[in-house]
């Protein structure tokens, strides 16, 4: 069976050339052409002769995942479904606003958290996404940011599917080449992790002292309702979590964001509104409100903006630094996971 090159150390492959009689600088050709240019194919490779194409391609293969069905939306978000090398689908999305041009990238096929509120939650977790998976999805956004809008990709969010801290390494050592000189040299704060709530993992981040911000998807801000909604609130609840944050903060200085979807009469009462204030008061954070992108046969529906605008009122009332995200692509299955639930249904 061939080794995917790219889960090859610099070292082992500059040890392949030396050993096949050719030059070792040969070896940072061919990472020049995986990680800053981005190639999918031996074929790519224009600048290496005929017979070393011919030598890699008979001892290795690339990984590389593909586009499977593209979406355009009125709003110019463009949602991929992502074909692997074994068959699996996932997701990535280009969110284009006035400002940044983002990639939304999944970290796992399917996820095991079922948040009621997520497509996502809909399928089984199948496996976690090799760092070079998730690298491909952001150097694939970034080329469609090119070809359509002819905008350079500047932002990217950990926030597609499954949830990234229960894929840690994989997820670290993507940033790692995302971030790198000699891969796509993106800067680490322009990249962001967002996270259901895996407590003992947010403390890792801090320990590691990554570079990169750090969102919690929150969604609640009293244990019984994000019980109802996110499963993984009954081991990891709000207490925990705060601690956990604070804790973070303390190793990097990073403020972290509160990510809170606001569902219809669930979580967008003024009473909500004080509760997220109070827990956010007492971690250095920002908020973002989401708006609601329902999904097909879900139980949550989008509230109205008289809602939203009396909730975002009583935040700023308790001093508190929030945005509204709009919802994104309100034409096509920009939810998490609709894409990859109707191509695989």
């Amino acid at each position: 069976m061939k080794t995917n090159i790219r889960h090859l150390s610099s070292q082992e492959l500059t040890a392949f050339f030396v050993s096949s009689g050719d030059k070792a600088f040969r070896a940072r050709q061919v990472e020049e052409w995986l990680w800053k240019k981005a190639a999918r194919s031996f074929t790519e490779m224009t600048n290496l002769s005929k017979e070393t194409r011919n030598l890699l391609e008979e001892n290795f293969k690339i990984d590389a995942i593909a586009v499977d069905k593209k979406q355009v939306s009125n709003d110019r978000t463009i949602k991929s479904a992502f074909r692997l090398h074994d068959g699996h689908l996932i997701e990535g999305v280009l969110i284009p606003t006035d400002t940044r041009m983002t990639a939304c990238v999944s970290s796992q096929v399917g996820c095991s958290l079922t948040c009621k509120f997520c497509a996502t939650g809909k399928l089984d977790r199948l496996r976690n996404l090799e760092f070079d998976e998730i690298f491909d999805q952001v150097a694939i956004i970034r080329e469609q940011a090119a070809q359509h809008y002819d905008i350079p990709l500047s932002n990217v969010v950990y926030m597609g599917m499954g949830e990234p801290l229960l894929n840690y390494a994989n997820v670290l050592k993507s940033i790692d080449y995302i971030t790198s000189p000699q891969g796509l040299h993106m800067a680490p704060r322009r990249i962001t992790v967002s996270t259901a709530g895996i407590a003992k993992m947010i403390k890792k981040l801090g320990d590691d002292q990554v570079k990169f911000n750090l969102a919690l998807s929150l969604h609640a801000a009293n244990d019984a309702k994000r019980d109802r909604i996110m499963p993984i609130n009954e081991s990891n609840n709000l207490a925990v979590l705060e601690d956990a944050l604070n804790y973070f903060y303390e190793k990097t200085g990073t403020r972290v964001t509160l990510e809170y979807i606001v569902f219809n009469k669930f979580n967008d009462s003024r009473e909500d509104a004080r509760e997220l204030a109070s827990f956010a008061r007492r971690v250095v954070s920002k908020i973002n409100l989401i708006e609601y992108n329902p999904i097909d046969g879900g139980e949550f529906e989008r509230t109205s903006d008289d809602r939203v605008n009396a909730f975002m009122n009583e935040l700023w009332l308790n001093g508190l630094v929030v945005n509204l995200r709009r919802s994104r692509g309100k034409d096509i299955d920009a939810a998490c996971g609709q894409l990859a639930n109707k191509s695989v249904g």
